[in-house]
């Protein structure tokens, strides 16, 4: 072959064009979601109470609940109210952990649904389409 040959595709390293693949997702095993949902679950509950906690903390320093219960004092008439027990750490994470077991519950089981869902639909939408490719050094 000649330098001058048409056939030859000789090209620089700076002109070539990353690589692609174009993938289709036909099928999401439920039992794999589930195990995910649930991780994610687990974190997101964990990062609740831990914000709840941080929270009435902040809160607590800064007087609010004092300042709660003094207005309740004043508008009830009853002076002899003791501290809202509503307000305590204890009873709202324990409020949080309850709403966090019906959130990993929730979560898990509707994940798991909507895996079950999309594979009974993607016989006839063909599954969601992924490009893939490399990048460009």
């Amino acid at each position: 072959m000649s330098e001058s040959d048409p056939l030859r595709h000789e090209e620089s390293p700076n002109t070539t064009s990353p690589r692609q693949a174009r993938l289709h997702i036909t099928r999401l095993d439920p039992w794999s979601v589930a195990k995910s949902a649930f991780m994610l679950g687990v974190t997101i509950a964990g990062v609740l109470i831990v914000a709840t906690i941080g929270l009435w903390l902040i809160l607590s320093a800064a007087g609010v609940f004092e300042a709660v219960t003094s207005l309740f004092k004043d508008v009830s008439g009853n002076s002899t109210t003791s501290d809202l027990n509503f307000l305590s750490l204890g009873r709202l994470v324990g409020l949080t952990m309850v709403v966090s077991a019906a959130e990993i519950l929730l979560l898990t089981v509707i994940s798991s649904l909507f895996a079950t869902l999309y594979n009974l639909s993607v016989n006839f939408t063909g599954g969601i389409e992924v490009t893939l490719s490399d990048r460009n050094a």
